[in-house]
Formats: C-alpha cells, sequence, structure tokens
C-alpha cells in the first residue's frame, strides 16, 4: 500500500475511533433557548429521547436553560457549553455564529432558514377586557397601563416593539407616527423586566397592568394558569415571530455529540415534533401546520415580517443599538 494512503488510513481510523468513543458513551446535550419555551422543550426532549434511543440504541438525556434571548446567547458566547441554541431572535444566534462557536451557514441547514415555528405578538387582558382593548390604537387611550419585557434584552421584547411600529407603518403611518406612538406607549410601562416569562409574571400574578403584550404561545399559557381571569386579544395586524435554531459547532465536535445534536434540532421538523410544538401553541412551519388541538383552527391574523422594517441588521442598530429609537424614546419612571 502506498504510504500516503497508509497514512490516510491510520488517520482516519485513529479519528474515527476517538468520535466513536466520544458519542458511545451516555449522551447528554444542553439546549440554551430562550425564556417561554421550558414547556414545549420538555415534552419535545421526552418524546426525542425516547424516539433517539429506540433509532440508535443510545440513551440521550437534555438539559435545558432558559432567560432572556439576548443574555442566553451572551452566556453562550461567554463559555456556557451549549449544543444547541433555540433562541427568539436571528440577532442572538448570528452573534453566536460571528463568535466563531457556529458555522456561518447555519441559516441553510435545516428549512425555513433554521426555522422550525412561527408565533405573532398578541395582547392579553384582564377578565371583560374592561379596558375595551382591541387593536394596536387602544394601547395608548385612557389611562391603559402596559406591560411587556425590555426590547434590549428579550426577544420577546424586541418583536412586541417591532409589532407596535410595524402596526403603524404598515397602516400608512410615518416613522414620525411610529416614533410618537412607541413613546406613548413606553410611557405607560411601568416595569420593564429583562425577559418575557417575567414579564408574563408581573402581569399575571403581581397584577400590574391592563394589557400584556406577548408572544401567541406565551398568553395561552398566561391565560391557561389564570384560571378564567385573563383572555387574548388579537389585533387586527402584527408582526410574524421567526424563533431560529443552531448546533453549536464547536461544542459538539469538542464533545462528540453532533450527531445527537443535529437529530434533536431535526426532531423539531418531524410530524411528532411538529403535533408537539402546535400543542403549545406555536405555529409550524410548512403547509397544513397541525391545530393546537383537536377541534381547534388557528387564529387568523394578518401579518408582517421583519423585512418590513429593514431586516434584522438594519432594525438591531436602528431600533436596539446603542443611541438607537428605543434609548431616545424610553425614559424610566422617576426620571
Amino acid at each position: 500500500m502506498p504510504r500516503r494512503r497508509l497514512l490516510f488510513n491510520l488517520l482516519f481510523t485513529a479519528t474515527a475511533a476517538t468520535a466513536f468513543a466520544a458519542d458511545s458513551g451516555p449522551i447528554t446535550l444542553l439546549n440554551v433557548s430562550y425564556d417561554p419555551t421550558r414547556e414545549l422543550y420538555r415534552e419535545i426532549n421526552t418524546a426525542f429521547t425516547k424516539r433517539y434511543a429506540l433509532e440508535h440504541g443510545k440513551p440521550v438525556s437534555i438539559k435545558q436553560s432558559h432567560a432572556a434571548s439576548g443574555s442566553q446567547a451572551r452566556a453562550v458566547i461567554d463559555g456556557l457549553d451549549a449544543d444547541v441554541v433555540t433562541l427568539a431572535v436571528w440577532p442572538d444566534v448570528e452573534a453566536v455564529a460571528k463568535s466563531g462557536l457556529v458555522r456561518a451557514d447555519w441559516q441553510h441547514r435545516y428549512d425555513n432558514q433554521s426555522i422550525p415555528y412561527h408565533s405573532v405578538v398578541v395582547f392579553v387582558v384582564r377578565k371583560g377586557n374592561p379596558k375595551g382593548i382591541r387593536d394596536w390604537p387602544d394601547l395608548v387611550k385612557g389611562d391603559v397601563e402596559i406591560i411587556t419585557p425590555n426590547p434590549k434584552t428579550s426577544g420577546n421584547g424586541k418583536y412586541s416593539f417591532l409589532a407596535a411600529w410595524g402596526a403603524v407603518i404598515t397602516g400608512g403611518g410615518t416613522e414620525e407616527a411610529a416614533r410618537a406612538f412607541v413613546t406613548e406607549l413606553y410611557k405607560r410601562t411601568p416595569v420593564l423586566d429583562t425577559g418575557a416569562r417575567a414579564a408574563t409574571a408581573t402581569f399575571s400574578q403581581k397584577g400590574l397592568g391592563d394589557v400584556h403584550i406577548t408572544f401567541e404561545s406565551e398568553a395561552h399559557l398566561e391565560v391557561d394558569e389564570a384560571g378564567g381571569e385573563l383572555e387574548i386579544v388579537y389585533p387586527k395586524q402584527s408582526i410574524r415571530v421567526d424563533p431560529p435554531i443552531a448546533v453549536v459547532d464547536q461544542n459538539v465536535d469538542k464533545k462528540g455529540t453532533r450527531h445527537a445534536a443535529e437529530a434533536y434540532l431535526g426532531f423539531l421538523y418531524s410530524p411528532e415534533g411538529r403535533a408537539i410544538i402546535a400543542k403549545h401553541h406555536y405555529r409550524p412551519w410548512g403547509d397544513n401546520p397541525p391545530p393546537p388541538a383537536a377541534g381547534e383552527a388557528w387564529p387568523a391574523i394578518e401579518t408582517f415580517t421583519i423585512e418590513t422594517l429593514g431586516g434584522w441588521p438594519e432594525a438591531t442598530t436602528k431600533f436596539f443599538g446603542e443611541g438607537g429609537v428605543f434609548d431616545r424614546i424610553y425614559q424610566p419612571a422617576g426620571r
């Protein structure tokens, strides 16, 4: 055998043996996600681990980490040993990619630009909707008080801000009108929690505010747990929420968990995964998405996307960057 071929075979064998050794023991994955997905991924994890053991004969366990999307991205960049990230907004996954932990082609490795499901921004109101909130203009009438998370730290907060701004623009309003609207909206926000789940607790458990701006999935969980004391209101138009996913390449290659990590994210696109996603009121990507429950249908709502507002790179700098629109319009209470 030629020496070059022999060296190649020896190198390949050694590499394969190392990879097998790393992947032959118990497999543990860490999914670093955003605030409201605890319940979704708890059920996804149970179903996936059963499926993976059945198909590959190897046990796998999955740990979860949840916090505001922006802080989760920073934690991974700073060393949190994630195998996958399932974050709320494109800029957070892209930040992890720019750190070198995720390959630059991450958006093209799963269907729909690595977005397995969508959501929309909706309103949660008190029983009977005493403030008569039906659409975006109603948020700045009378003495309405609003709860929504901080758009500087929370993906939910970013989408809520963009939904409010975009509702004005897509309705034919000017940027000046949009700025005036969000300025008034945040004047009515007594507290800005860092993440979506904390904002949910502020509204539903602490009883602050008349309306909570949040994702559809979180709204359903909030209403279900409130025992009839809260209701969901769908505005006429809202932004489509597109939470992306990615394998953290540098970490899975170091740990030998790539196969399981890729299969885990791929499971989100499977019929079983899509049914679980729908059950938790996230809208699965693709044609004929399964309903949230038997006999139910997805409420119709007009949507626009982040591209309507220039796309994520432009919107991030313009609205949420240092000295951007939000910094200029928001004055915390007491200032």
